[in-house]
């Protein structure tokens, strides 16, 4: 638990669904992870996509040519301190949908975040390969991927109609998605932490080596 009150309420941690689909488990998971974030003394928001218009990224140079929705995403994750990423697995890999999204940010949106993962599949071996690349996508954003992430095989069988993950153990796999986004996104921003960095980036070097 996040102790400090006056830090935490400057703490907000977003998450986006790779998943338009009406009932989506992928959604259902992220919101999951961001009510963990949540209690862990964090602001949350879940960016639904289906509510922006977003074009496709197709390299143009002028992009004060894309369409409003375009800057609220990325105002949206611009102002988060850390970022829960979930897509389902389509065909090996992350969804068009988030990386479409993703693709018309870059390193104002991602770098230096504290990034959580969660991919969701309907078929039994999960979803492992688009955890992957959205792994490498993150890395490639100079963001912290978090060590955690979950893989949810055969999804249609592990919710239930309100929403929540049926098995207990799958479940507290996902709430640790959150949590320990909103606790690393609480060291990397705390006054505390920087101050020791800054006093240990300063220190002599060991004599000894």
């Amino acid at each position: 638990m996040i102790k400090n009150k006056n830090e935490e309420s400057n703490i907000l941690v977003v998450g986006l669904s790779g998943s338009l689909r009406e009932g989506s488990y992928t959604s259902m998971a992220v919101k999951i992870a961001l009510e963990a974030a949540q209690e862990a003394g964090v602001q949350t928001d879940f960016i639904d996509l289906n509510k922006y218009s977003l074009v496709f990224c197709d390299g143009r140079r002028e992009e004060s040519t894309y369409p409003e929705d375009v800057f609220k995403l990325k105002r949206k994750v611009s102002s988060a301190q850390g970022i829960i990423l979930g897509t389902p697995e389509y065909h090996g890999g992350l969804s068009g949908v988030l990386k479409n999204a993703v693709d018309l940010m870059g390193f104002d949106e991602f770098e230096g975040k504290m990034i959580g993962l969660i991919g969701v599949s309907g078929g039994s071996m999960g979803a492992a390969n688009a955890l992957i690349s959205l792994r490498n996508i993150g890395r490639a954003l100079h963001a912290w991927i978090i060590p955690e992430q979950v893989s949810i095989g055969e999804a249609w069988k592990l919710f239930d109609e309100t929403g929540e993950i049926k098995d207990n153990k799958l479940n507290q796999r996902v709430k640790e998605v959150g949590r320990q986004v909103a606790r690393f996104a609480y060291l990397h921003t705390s006054e505390q932490t920087k101050e020791f960095l800054s006093a240990w980036e300063g220190a002599p070097k060991n004599p000894g080596g």
